[in-house]
């Protein structure tokens, strides 16, 4: 009876300690770091630093900007170093104007997106085409499966932040429907889930089982848990827990670096490489969000002390190792790929980023290095840009 009582002594203390851990995060706390201003920026030069960012993005030089009007009523991102229009884009910039309160530009793009991109039927339904020409013909009727995660933790943020319309603009609903698809696609008629029914993981493409590790968004899932439909909440739960653990699996042990894809017991995938455009088991352009997303979900839910552990790694490795050399590709390991990056300023965003998490000896130098590096000029600049604007 005595040992029976200590167990259950013991349980109850365990929970209370797991719980007092969950309650760290800015979800719980409201309190959400400014990591700017904890350097001694001010927050007047931070205030301008991202509205001229911002602006740049969306209302600056052509030579600078990417976002574009449409018409009346629309408006696209522009990948400008592929000259398309890509969901991943799409939902980044929804993203970005939610939380800048840009409702007008938010609606357009969305609008965008719903008519040219979204699919009504066929084996992709409910999913929507990950790229379009400029002028919204679509160029493959395949989805990318970030593209309609970052869909609909937008859309659900519009709901919170302005409140719901009609048709297409009654946001949280545009948002369920989306996950429903995401998990129920293929169990009534032709079609493939994007998130694995099995393991909880998020695929790569819905045809494909194997994933991409900065597709992994724990703190999305955390939050479609609370908001997706009903039935589907369990599931989200259940992903968040799933992708937290991948990415330990995922990201190098001793770097931090993952791969831009990987199989689902986290070894990079280094199949058909013709088919997918090159190799993709060296940390490159998709692997840059892994620590921006471990940073983020540190800071609203706190869930795992490994965000932090692993984040230190990979300044240590990019700030002690490689300080004075530009940027190159690496394999996961560290070794150096002698080829250029092809997004260096992306690489400094999220190298900052990750300091949401990251507390050892050169976080406040990879923030710092990130305050004094401007917007990325030229042809590139789309993708590294949106990683900037992220990371401010």
């Amino acid at each position: 009876m005595w040992i029976r009582l200590l167990k259950f002594y013991m349980k109850k203390v365990m929970y209370q300690i797991n719980r007092k851990k969950q309650m760290k995060g800015a979800f719980y706390t409201g309190q959400y770091r400014n990591v700017f201003a904890e350097l001694g920026h001010s927050q007047k030069e931070i205030d301008q630093k991202l509205k001229d960012a911002f602006h740049t993005v969306f209302y600056g030089p052509d030579d600078e900007k990417f976002y574009f009007e449409a018409g009346d009523d629309m408006g696209y991102f522009e990948d400008t170093g592929n000259f398309d229009a890509r969901t991943e884009g799409m939902s980044y910039a929804m993203m970005m104007c939610v939380q800048m309160d840009m409702k007008n530009e938010f609606d357009r793009v969305w609008k965008w997106a719903r008519t040219y991109m979204y699919m009504e039927d066929g084996y992709n339904k409910g999913y929507f085409a990950w790229s379009c020409k400029t002028t919204g013909e679509k160029n493959d009727l395949g989805p990318a499966p970030d593209g309609e995660e970052f869909f609909a933790m937008a859309l659900f943020f519009a709901s919170h932040r302005w409140g719901d319309g009609e048709g297409i603009f009654n946001y949280s609903q545009e948002a369920r429907n989306i996950l429903s698809a995401c998990i129920h696609n293929g169990e009534k008629e032709p079609g493939d889930p994007i998130m694995e029914p099995e393991n909880y993981l998020i695929r790569f493409i819905p045809s494909r089982k194997f994933s991409d590790p900065s597709y992994h968004c724990a703190h999305f899932y955390e939050l479609f848990s609370m908001w997706a439909n009903e039935e589907d909440r369990p599931f989200w739960k259940k992903a968040a827990k799933a992708s937290r653990e991948y990415l330990k699996k995922a990201c190098h042990k001793d770097t931090g670096l993952a791969a831009e894809y990987a199989y689902y017991d986290g070894t990079p995938y280094e199949k058909e490489q013709d088919v997918f455009g090159g190799r993709h088991d060296w940390y490159y352009s998709d692997s840059y969000r892994v620590i921006a997303n471990i940073g983020l979900d540190y800071e609203w839910f706190a869930a795992d002390e490994w965000n932090v552990e692993n984040n230190n790694k990979v300044q240590k490795f990019f700030c002690e190792t490689h300080k004075d050399e530009e940027f190159k590709i690496y394999e996961i390991d560290g070794t150096v790929i002698e080829q250029p990056a092809l997004h260096p300023v992306a690489m400094i965003a999220t190298n900052a980023q990750a300091s949401l998490a990251a507390n050892g000896p050169y976080a406040k130098e990879c923030v710092e290095r990130f305050w004094n590096t401007p917007l990325r000029k030229g042809e590139r600049r789309y993708y590294d840009n949106c990683l900037y604007l992220f990371a401010l």
